[in-house]
């Protein structure tokens, strides 16, 4: 009988976390960024329909990269965990710590598995507070880590260069129209160096406002509004907040639009 061929644990996980990381990779990146009014999300995304980003709650938002079967099973199961925290106990009680360790816990059990492949995604958690002390963002590898971060936070695609030009330019109390147009920057560099534009009909745009009088603070950023903060005004006012606010309330937890 031939002997069985044997790979080390540390091997295994190793070429698990290859494995994800690879995947990862292939996606667009997408970046999320603290303002002086909230936290803004920001990527590259040519569908209408599959949302890289979503509400799973009043003040928190969802942000991933990779294989969208994968993370949007994921969101759909926050969407769950939330409301039903917020139904039993408190609304205050639903928050983006208490979902990200959640989350934690099933990209941890999944990774270490050996039924089932690793998922090739990377999330982001954000929520906003009252204050801009307040705000709270974690980053979810592969691997069921929690990384909790400040400022801003780029996931999939050249991530790590798109952090480091981050690092480098972002700043506290930066407006929402500085703060995209960072974000955009930094989305379009290329990785040997060069710098590509992105039309605004292929970028996804949200935030998560903290100055928005309702309880959700969450909505999508599009069309006039989106190329007016792009080509450099800041005045996000009462018609901007009408415009928007007619459609991103079909996209919180409770609606049947969900992607």
């Amino acid at each position: 009988m031939s002997t069985p061929f044997y790979v080390s644990p540390q091997q295994q996980m190793a070429d698990r976390a290859e494995y994800a990381r690879k995947g990862i990779a292939r996606g667009r990146s997408l970046v999320v960024l603290q303002f002086a009014d909230g936290i803004v999300f920001v990527g590259e995304n040519p569908s209408r329909a599959l949302h890289k980003f979503s509400e799973i709650y009043d003040r928190i938002g969802f942000a991933a990269a990779g294989k969208y079967n994968e993370y949007e099973n994921l969101r759909i199961g926050g969407v769950r965990y939330a409301d039903l925290r917020g139904y039993t106990y408190d609304r205050d009680d639903v928050t983006a710590r208490g979902l990200a360790n959640v989350y934690a816990q099933t990209l941890g059990t999944i990774f270490s598995s050996a039924a089932e492949k690793p998922y090739e995604v990377e999330l982001v958690v954000a929520e906003v507070g009252v204050t801009p002390d307040g705000d709270q963002l974690y980053r979810l590898p592969h691997d069921g880590s929690i990384v909790d971060e400040h400022g801003s936070v780029a996931v999939g695609g050249n991530a790590e260069q798109i952090s480091s030009y981050l690092d480098q330019r972002h700043r506290d109390g930066m407006t929402l129209a500085e703060a995209l147009k960072l974000a955009v920057q930094a989305l379009s560099r290329d990785t040997d160096g060069s710098e590509r534009e992105i039309p605004a009909e292929r970028l996804e745009v949200a935030v998560l406002d903290r100055t928005r009088p309702q309880k959700r603070k969450f909505k999508r950023i599009v069309g006039r509004q989106l190329s007016r903060l792009l080509e450099g005004d800041s005045s996000d006012g009462a018609a901007d907040a009408a415009e928007s606010d007619g459609s991103d309330d079909a996209d919180g937890p409770d609606a049947s639009e969900e992607k």
